[in-house]
């Protein structure tokens, strides 16, 4: 063997010890003439199970009992062709202990003669990065001292609600009683601990369809979708009864309410704001005559 055969084997083997002990999936497969795993490297066990390696081989198909419904389309189209390959693919699988893993996937086309014959890509776990994005989002989404959605959630839902989707919707403001009173009294630490527990017990009636958010100091904004009048009106009823029945200190919680209701919410929400504000300070000014 001379320097340059026993050079290139040496690399070649070098690469192959690299790929094979590499922690992302790295994979080769055949479309045509009949899907086949002609290689994958051993990452895929970290997540699959010991064995999965030896079933891709054997059983092409097997692997995607593990992918998430939501993306079955999108990976779809990569086997297709009917795909932007420069762009890469965020994916969810399930390992196999059913937990999600996330992965950011590479992937090039082979053809031949204008025809997709095969393909080969790169999956890398993004788990952190999605937990990252996950734990942003809810602190964006999210009112850091009572774990109510935030005053941007509220703003974001009014505006999908005004102009791309169209339901019944009613909206309800509250706002806490006599909180400066208990500022000036107590502190206010003992003030923020009422708009705690407060915003507890509103969120005891929280659903797909009753969203809670806190959008000021002590005023909580409730959006209620696809409700009858009716039920919204029980509901402040309910609401109302908690925060009575709230008596573990010495100073009673009192709120004022104000809601407003349209069968269209398209077009109407900064109307329906309007009208529950001032349905709210009728109620609060009300008590004080």
């Amino acid at each position: 063997m001379d320097k340059e055969t026993a050079a290139h084997h040496f690399e070649t083997s070098k690469l192959k010890e690299i790929v094979m002990q590499s922690r992302d999936i790295i994979y080769y497969c055949r479309i045509k003439p009949k899907p086949q795993v002609l290689f994958v490297n051993g990452a895929l066990e970290q997540y699959f199970g010991r064995g999965s390696v030896q079933l891709c081989y054997e059983y092409p198909e097997h692997i995607y009992r593990h992918l998430h419904p939501d993306f079955r389309d999108i990976i779809q189209k990569k086997w297709s062709g009917d795909f932007d390959y420069d762009k890469p693919i965020i994916q969810c699988w399930m390992d196999e202990n059913g937990r999600e893993r996330w992965f950011e996937e590479l992937a090039t086309p082979v053809y031949e003669k204008g025809e997709l014959i095969a393909m080969h890509g790169i999956l890398r776990n993004i788990d952190g990065w999605i937990q990252l994005q996950k734990d942003l989002e809810y602190r964006i989404s999210h009112d850091a001292l009572t774990g109510a959605f935030s005053r941007n959630f509220f703003e974001r839902m009014m505006k999908r609600y005004d102009e791309e989707v169209d339901v019944p919707m009613a909206i309800i403001l509250c706002d806490l009683d006599e909180l400066k009173t208990v500022n000036d009294h107590f502190g206010h630490r003992e003030g923020d601990r009422l708009i705690k527990e407060a915003a507890k017990i509103l969120m005891n009636f929280q659903s797909e369809k009753v969203l809670v958010s806190r959008i000021g100091g002590d005023e909580f904004a409730i959006l209620i979708i696809e409700m009858e009048l009716s039920e919204v009106k029980k509901l402040v009823e309910k609401m109302d009864e908690a925060i009575n029945g709230y008596n573990d200190r010495d100073w009673p919680m009192k709120m004022s309410y104000g809601y407003a209701f349209s069968r269209s919410s398209k077009g109407n929400m900064e109307r329906l704001f309007e009208e529950a504000d001032r349905n709210m300070y009728i109620s609060k000014f009300g008590k004080k005559e």
